[in-house]
Formats: C-alpha cells, structure tokens, sequence
C-alpha cells in the first residue's frame, strides 16, 4: 500500500476527496469513505496520534478498524477495542480537508505538518488526516448525537437509518416554503449529500432559477431524483460530471463557468454570491417567474 493506491474506479493519485479537484460533496466523501475502508478494515491501530487540542489524550492503539462509512458529508471510522468497545471516528472535510493513505515508513507528503489533525497507523498502513473538522470520538450507539440531524443520504442505503428517502427529503424541503431553492438544497438539514457544485447543476437541469421560493417550484421531487441520479452518477471516480462528458473542461454546464457561455443557449453564465455561497446560472434557461418562461428542462 502506497499513497498512490487507490479505490477502483478512481484517479490514480494521492488521497482523498478535495483532490483531483474534486469538491468535496457527498460522492467524493463517499469515494473517501471507500478507499479508507479498504486501506484500514482489519487492521489493528498500533499508534494514534490526535493533533486537536480535544482528543489529544485519546488512544486508539489496540483498536481493530470495523470499516469506514459515510453520511451525507460526514466520514465515520468504526473500531472495536480489545474489551470490545466500540467507538467511531468522526470527520468532516468541509472545502479543504483529505484523508492520505501512505505505506508504513512512507515519507508523509500530503501537505505541511502543523495542518496534519490525526496520523493513524496499522502494521502495513498510515492513515493521514489533514486540515480535518469536526473530529470526535464518540461510542459508535451514539453516532446519532453527530449525524442524526441530518436529512435522507442521497447515497445512503434506504434500508438503512438515515439512508435515501426521496418522499422525506421532499417533506422537508417544503417546511421553510418561502426559503430559496438554492439555499434549501444546500441544507444539509433536508437532504444530505449536495454542496454547490451539485446545487449549481441541478437547478440549471431543471431550468430552476437560484433565487426561486421553494413553494415555487412546480417538481420538487423531480428536484430530488435528479440530485440522486447524478451523485450516484458520480460515485466510485474523482471526475465530477454532470454533462455526460468527463474531458477536462466540459464536465458541468454553469458550475465555476461564471462569464462563459451557456452550453445549451449560448448567453453568458452569471455568478453571484448567495447567501455565504457563491452561485451560477444561466439568465435565459433559469429565468426569474417575471421573466419570460425558460426553455423546457434538458432530459435528466
């Protein structure tokens, strides 16, 4: 095992999501969650070191790695201690957190060392933290306390606690109706998985102008299977695309294409600042419903 080991279906390269350039939205977590669980399930944690003032005390060593899941955004380590302890590891990579998997004795190049958060090392395996938030280590029957506000998992298991419930995610979408589509997607509280790119994308599928009330949109369960289908789309490689295309460049249709033209009308894509976030549309597919009525949805 090296850092250029990775999960099938990805990019050769050092870990994880945030790489690649990649965003970290809920398939690269997943993608993440993956190659974690692959470099460290079974393996015995022979040294932990926790660089946040919080954990700092916390010793894992002696803990078998279970496996690694993701919800939403949220990156989950399970460990069973020698008395049979069960406890998870909680992560966050917000925009500029990785996970690096490196072969024991490995030089650790994956950045600067004052950004490294956790080193967690196996017999064979060393697996690198960094720039990391939200780190916890709580008793896996209390993953809830970290995860439970969340909406349905886009990639989640429906038979699962937390998994993919379109009708749920709908439900909760419609509780702040006078709230922007935009923002509301963004809600991690109402579906768990989407981040800006995907947030951009699906409402330039949908024809769906940012600023749009909730209670305006005519489909919001075609809003919801379309967030779906492209995450799992996406799932299993680090290129991120929405337009069927994965050549550099033409991977998106408004996502970070601010002043380019629109790859269906030609009208130049604008970018505005949204709340905390920055958003891109395009003026003539995604009008406003004072403005003239937008051409039909591209098939999704």
């Amino acid at each position: 095992m090296n850092s250029h080991t990775l999960s099938k279906g990805t990019h050769a390269g050092p870990l994880l999501a945030g790489d690649h350039g990649a965003m970290p939205e809920g398939d690269t977590v997943w993608n993440t969650a993956r190659v974690l669980d692959s470099a460290l399930a079974g393996g015995a944690i022979r040294h932990s070191d926790f660089r946040v003032p919080a954990l700092a005390t916390v010793d894992l060593s002696g803990f078998t790695v279970q496996g690694c899941g993701s919800r939403g955004k949220h990156l989950l380590l399970r460990l069973t201690g020698p008395d049979q302890t069960h406890l998870t590891l909680h992560s966050h990579l917000r925009m500029d957190g990785a996970w690096r998997i490196y072969g024991a004795g490995e030089p650790l190049r994956g950045g600067p060392t004052h950004l490294i958060r956790v080193v967690l090392r196996t017999l064979t395996t060393v697996a690198v933290g960094y720039h990391l938030h939200d780190l916890a280590v709580v008793p896996t029957a209390e993953e809830e306390s970290l995860v439970g506000h969340l909406g349905p998992d886009l990639l989640g298991s429906p038979d699962r606690p937390g998994g993919w419930d379109p009708d749920e995610a709908v439900r909760r979408l419609r509780r702040q109706p006078e709230r922007s589509i935009a923002e509301a997607l963004l809600d991690q509280r109402n579906l768990a998985g989407i981040g800006n790119l995907y947030k951009a994308e699906i409402l330039f599928l949908r024809g769906i102008h940012p600023a749009t009330a909730v209670c305006d949109v005519n489909n919001l369960e075609g809003v919801v299977t379309l967030a779906q289908k492209l995450l799992r789309a996406n799932r299993g490689r680090w290129t991120q695309a929405t337009t069927g295309s994965l050549r550099r460049g033409q991977e998106v249709y408004v996502y970070g294409r601010g002043g380019a033209p629109c790859r269906r009308c030609g009208t130049l894509i604008l970018r505005e600042t949204q709340g905390e976030r920055i958003t891109f549309w395009c003026p003539l597919c995604q009008p406003t419903r004072a403005q003239t009525t937008a051409p039909a949805p591209l098939p999704s």
